[in-house]
């Protein structure tokens, strides 16, 4: 009759005063982890420093993976779109452009991006793929169309913090703000716009698409000494790309059509 193999054993509970630590430490995946590393640490004769590193290692993955949700959740992309998603042959920016911004060097020196153009040709999801970029990078970022920017604007302004709500969004590193001048402003919805792009000159990188080129902003800006002084800081330290070219969607929806039809 063979010998009977032994069963494997289970790896012990950590001692509850170190249980107790750990999470008054808040370090929550070392608790989860350790009996499991101890065992394994035991079995194969790890060094201290072999567990100690096990654990800080999963410790640091865990809290860089949360924070990239917290991040990514706070950012309030409406869809999720990335940098290999984005057909640079495809479209109208230079691939030396696409490839700088793509590095995101541009943020850390509080640049700014301004993409013209009509609509469907990729402004929108080259922000929005800069700005999950950008989370991933570890940067704070926020995403707004115009619109709500304005109307958070004058929220702020009906109850006198507007200040509050502008260092709010400069908290961020990356301000995008998309969909400009889909809306012609008011005098005040272009003071306050104003104001906003003041207080991130120099301070945080914005990027901004819109579909009128600069020249024709005066459509959508009423106060023209203002929209003068808005361009001016708005493109004094910015990469600019006109996007150009049939619509996107436009075109997929014709080949969806041919497609039907055959």
């Amino acid at each position: 009759m063979p010998a009977r193999t032994p069963a494997a054993t289970a790896p012990a509970p950590l001692a509850a005063d170190l249980t107790e630590a750990l999470k008054r430490l808040k370090l929550s995946t070392m608790r989860q982890l350790a009996p499991d590393v101890l065992h394994t640490a035991k079995i194969q004769r790890w060094t201290p420093e072999e567990v100690l590193r096990t654990l800080i290692e999963a410790e640091v993955a865990a809290r860089d993976e949360s924070n990239q949700r917290n991040r990514l959740r706070g950012a309030g992309f409406p869809v999720t779109k990335t940098l290999e998603e984005f057909k640079v042959t495809a479209s109208s920016v230079p691939q030396a452009t696409f490839d700088y911004l793509a590095g995101l060097e541009w943020i850390g020196k509080a640049e700014n991006l301004c993409l013209v153009g009509p609509a469907g040709t990729g402004k929108s999801h080259l922000l929005a793929a800069l700005g999950h970029a950008a989370v991933a990078a570890g940067h704070k970022v926020r995403y707004l169309t115009a619109a709500e920017l304005v109307e958070q604007l004058y929220r702020g302004l009906a109850d006198s913090s507007v200040g509050r709500v502008i260092d709010t969004l400069l908290r961020h590193d990356l301000i995008i703000v998309d969909e400009v001048g889909f809306a012609p402003l008011d005098d005040t919805g272009t003071q306050l716009l104003f104001r906003f792009v003041a207080a991130a000159y120099e301070r945080r990188a914005l990027g901004i698409a819109s579909h009128w080129p600069f020249e024709q902003w005066g459509r959508f800006l009423p106060e023209h000494v203002t929209a003068t002084s808005l361009l001016d800081r708005l493109l004094h330290h910015a990469t600019v790309v006109v996007t150009e070219g049939e619509s996107s969607r436009m075109r997929e929806a014709r080949t969806r059509t041919t497609r039907s039809r055959s």
